[in-house]
């Protein structure tokens, strides 16, 4: 069996096997198009975003790393986030050099453990806030270490199994727990979001500008998650090979690293400082030429009757 980006029984696992794959499912001459339109644009797609990604998330790392020798802070979870992202574009090229099971396991592991770790970075920002003693006590190396190990193993018992089994039932409840991986992540996001937003409320020792921080980290990491992962966890969901939802998982696989470079650039204050404050000065003269308009229009007519 191979292992492709897509653990379907009855999809096409590689561009081999174009024509097993239509005899097998009873494709048609449109089936033939759709397959070839998505092999080009996979493969255009990937080479475009693993030129872009791979040196900027290979910068980003530097950097991270830079900002550590200053004594800034280790974001470990952030770190380890941006690993993930060298997985990911790690595995997309092995299953460019036709290493099928060797690549299509390597970028599973890298985008599970992707989601796990913005799981981590939302839950770290949410207990700052809410359980700042607690937290603070329970931040040490043995507690990274662990949970660090527990994302980076938790994939490989599903997918290696999947990849060795030849028992069909035994691989059918594999495909269906690896979109659950993808999906526990959800309600974690929406919790820590919530609860952060109203530990904010109540935080009269925090800085405004660190609140917004903090809240714009959360939000983010949320919109990153709904926009990628949805289209990604209905395609592995789904049993028939469709060219649209293909394509949307295409795209979501491609753009996951890219878009977990933005959770570094909200790690560093003094960037979303400024860009939260050119939000603010942008609204604030909105509103100065909203207010000037409504007292011309109010002083016009006052002048006319004069």
């Amino acid at each position: 069996m191979t292992l492709p980006w897509i653990f379907g029984g009855n999809r096409c696992n590689n561009s081999s096997n174009i024509s097993e794959c239509l005899n097998t499912t009873h494709g048609n001459h449109s089936d033939i198009i759709d397959l070839h339109t998505a092999q080009q644009i996979n493969t255009w797609l990937d080479w475009i975003t693993i030129g872009i990604g791979l040196p900027l998330t290979l910068t980003v790392i530097v950097a991270v790393f830079l900002q550590v020798k200053k004594d800034q802070g280790v974001p470990v979870y952030v770190i380890n986030l941006l690993f993930s992202d060298l997985v990911q574009f790690c595995g997309r090229i092995t299953h460019k050099v036709q290493w099928y099971d060797i690549g299509g396991v390597i970028t599973y592991v890298g985008l599970i453990a992707s989601s796990g770790f913005m799981v981590c970075i939302s839950l770290e920002r949410y207990l700052v806030i809410a359980k700042p003693l607690w937290y603070r006590f329970r931040r040490n190396i043995k507690t990274y270490v662990v949970v660090c190990a527990v994302v980076w193993t938790l994939p490989f018992p599903v997918l290696l199994t999947l990849v060795l089994t030849t028992d069909p039932t035994t691989k059918t409840i594999c495909q269906a727990i690896l979109p659950c991986f993808l999906l526990l992540p959800f309600p974690f996001f929406i919790f820590c979001l919530v609860g952060t937003i109203k530990a904010l409320s109540g935080a009269l020792s925090v800085p405004a500008e660190e609140k917004r921080r903090i809240v714009a980290i959360q939000v983010v990491v949320l919109l990153i998650y709904t926009l990628l992962f949805p289209p990604m966890i209905s395609f592995l969901l789904s049993t028939d090979f469709k060219l649209i939802p293909y394509l949307l998982f295409l795209v979501c696989l491609c753009l996951s690293p890219l878009a977990d470079t933005t959770l570094y650039l909200l790690s560093r204050k003094s960037f979303l400082d400024k860009f939260l404050a050119s939000l603010c000065s942008c609204k604030a003269s909105d509103n100065q030429e909203m207010s000037s308009k409504d007292t011309e229009s109010t002083t016009a007519p006052h002048t006319e009757t004069v």
